[in-house]
């Protein structure tokens, strides 16, 4: 820790103040999250249980997507009862969108990371195919003998 050599030849109130100040930073930089999540629920409420629920199964696809990421979920009740889920998530790039239909909402949640899953890599395979493709065009532009293969 290298804050604390600079707080040894200090007094002990000046210790105990600096102690509380790092606690105080470290609990704030564990609790932000690199995303950003917007909630919206329409003709019902979304429980403390299910926003964590939805939040801890986001953050299990965060790392698929950048960091200015913005994931909007959408929670509906219609008049069968049924849960429509609808995640949006926009990055600079690109909008990804999934929406499903159940009767609980964990299970819809369930549902849509795993199609959000599906686009995302899906989406990051055809980019980096594209840029292969491209370097390979490159690379054959730049070869000295016409006959080679690549």
């Amino acid at each position: 820790m290298a804050f604390f050599r600079d707080v040894k030849g200090k007094s002990a109130r000046d210790r105990i103040t600096f102690a509380r100040w790092y606690d105080t930073v470290k609990r704030i930089t564990r609790n932000t999250k690199r995303m950003k999540t917007k909630f919206l629920a329409k003709d019902c409420k979304i429980r403390e249980s299910e926003r964590e629920y939805i939040l801890k199964r986001l953050s299990e696809i965060e790392d698929l997507f950048e960091e200015q990421s913005l994931f909007e979920v959408e929670v509906a009740m219609d008049k069968k009862n049924f849960f429509r889920v609808e995640v949006n998530v926009s990055d600079a790039r690109d909008l990804i969108r999934a929406e499903e239909t159940t009767k609980s909402v964990e299970a819809s949640i369930d549902l849509v990371i795993d199609k959000l899953r599906t686009q995302a890599v899906k989406g990051k395979d055809k980019r980096r195919d594209l840029k292969e493709r491209g370097a390979r065009s490159i690379k054959k532009k730049l070869v000295i003998d016409g006959s080679a293969r690549f």
